[in-house]
C-alpha cells in the first residue's frame, strides 16, 4: 500500500487533467471489483455488486489535485498563471512547476516593497528559457502545471503534494480490495474537479442514484504549534465528519459510521470542520437528496507542497470503512 500511496501522490493530476490518476487506478480497480467504467465527466466508478437485500452505497475520493494554469507569456519567455483551486502565493516561491509534459519551471515573483503585498499576479513561472517563442515550443496558453514534489514515506508519516486526495483514493482502493462480504451494492467513485466546485461528484451521484453516501478525502488538524483550536490529530484515528461547509452529516451515517467503530474498537475522532468541504457536498444534494456523510483523513499543510498524513490513520480508515460496509444500512 506505500508504494501505491507514493505512486498516486507524484502523479500528475490537476483539475481538470486527471486521466493518468484514472489510468492507474483503473488498472488497480479491474481486478478487484465486478465493473469499472469512466463516466462523461472523467470519474472512475468501480462497482462491487451485493445481494438484492442490501444498499446502493456510493463511496467517493477525488482524483484531482490543486495546480495553476497559464495565461499569459510576455516576450522573455516568463509564464503568467492563475489558480486552479485555493492556492496561496506565499506556499509557491521557489517551488518547482511541472507540466503535462514533463517541462519543469520554478516559481518567481516581481520585486515587491512588502512581502504581505504578494499575490498571484505578482508571480511567474521560469522555464529557463529566453524568448516567447522558445517557452511556446515547451508550454502554451491555457496549460496546466502542478507543484513537482517527491512523496517521502517517513516512520509513520506521509509527506507530500496531493495528499489531498490521492489518500482518500488510496483509502477507497485498500477497502476495495479487503471488502469480501458486504450485502450492499458499493460503488468506488474516483472524481474530477472536486478542487474547483465539487463537480464529478455531482454528476456521478446523479448517474449512481445511491441510498447513501460517503466522501473519503483529508480535513485540517489542529495539533500544531499555536493552531487555530480543533479537535483533530495525526495519529488519533479516523475522523468522522459531522458538519463542514458543505455538509450536516446525515444522523443515520454518522451514527453508524460512529457505532461501528466503537464495536469493533477502531480508532476514531470526530471532525467539525469550520471552513472548506468534499464531495459529500455535491452528492448528498443529489436529486432528491442523499443521506451523505463523510470519513476523513487527518491532514496537516493542506494545500501546500508538504501535506502530512498518518499511517496509523489511513489504515483506521480503511477497517472502518470496511466493518461498516460488511454490517446493516437501515
Amino acid at each position: 500500500m506505500q508504494e501505491m500511496i507514493k505512486h498516486l501522490a507524484e502523479l500528475y493530476g490537476p483539475a481538470g487533467r486527471e486521466d493518468r490518476v484514472a489510468a492507474y487506478i483503473r488498472d488497480i480497480m479491474e481486478p478487484l471489483v465486478d465493473e469499472v467504467y469512466t463516466d462523461t465527466m472523467g470519474s472512475v466508478v468501480a462497482v462491487k455488486r451485493g445481494s438484492a437485500e442490501g444498499k446502493k452505497i456510493m463511496l467517493a475520493a477525488h482524483m484531482d489535485e490543486i495546480g495553476v494554469m497559464i495565461t499569459d507569456i510576455d516576450e522573455q519567455g516568463f509564464l503568467r498563471f492563475s489558480n486552479i483551486g485555493g492556492i496561496s502565493p506565499f506556499t509557491l516561491i521557489g517551488q518547482r512547476a511541472e507540466f503535462a509534459d514533463g517541462t519543469i519551471g520554478v516559481f518567481g515573483f516581481e520585486k515587491l516593497d512588502d512581502m504581505k503585498d504578494l499575490k498571484l499576479n505578482k508571480m511567474y513561472i521560469d522555464i529557463g528559457v529566453s524568448s516567447r517563442e522558445e517557452a511556446m515550443a515547451k508550454v502554451n496558453i491555457g496549460d496546466s502545471a502542478v507543484i513537482h514534489r517527491e512523496c517521502i514515506i517517513q516512520g509513520q508519516r506521509v509527506i507530500g503534494k496531493a495528499m489531498d486526495d490521492r489518500i482518500g483514493c488510496a483509502v477507497l482502493i485498500e477497502t476495495a480490495r479487503r471488502l469480501e462480504n458486504s450485502p450492499h451494492e458499493v460503488y468506488f467513485v474516483f472524481t474530477t474537479q472536486e478542487e474547483v466546485g465539487l463537480r464529478g461528484a455531482r454528476t456521478a451521484a446523479y448517474s449512481v442514484d445511491p441510498d447513501y453516501g460517503i466522501a473519503v478525502d483529508v480535513t485540517a488538524t489542529g495539533d500544531t504549534p499555536e493552531a487555530h483550536r480543533m479537535a483533530v490529530s495525526l495519529g488519533k484515528g479516523a475522523a468522522i465528519k459531522v458538519k463542514d461547509s458543505s455538509v450536516i452529516s446525515h444522523p443515520l451515517v454518522k451514527n453508524l459510521l460512529v457505532n461501528t467503530a466503537k464495536a469493533k474498537g477502531i480508532a476514531y475522532q470526530m471532525e467539525v470542520l469550520e471552513r472548506g468541504g468534499t464531495d459529500a457536498g455535491s452528492i448528498h444534494l443529489t436529486r432528491s437528496g442523499v443521506p451523505t456523510g463523510a470519513v476523513s483523513i487527518p491532514c496537516r499543510y493542506i494545500h501546500t507542497p508538504g501535506e502530512m498524513v498518518d499511517l496509523g490513520d489511513i489504515a483506521a480508515c480503511v477497517d472502518l470503512l470496511v466493518a461498516a460496509l460488511e454490517g446493516p444500512w437501515e
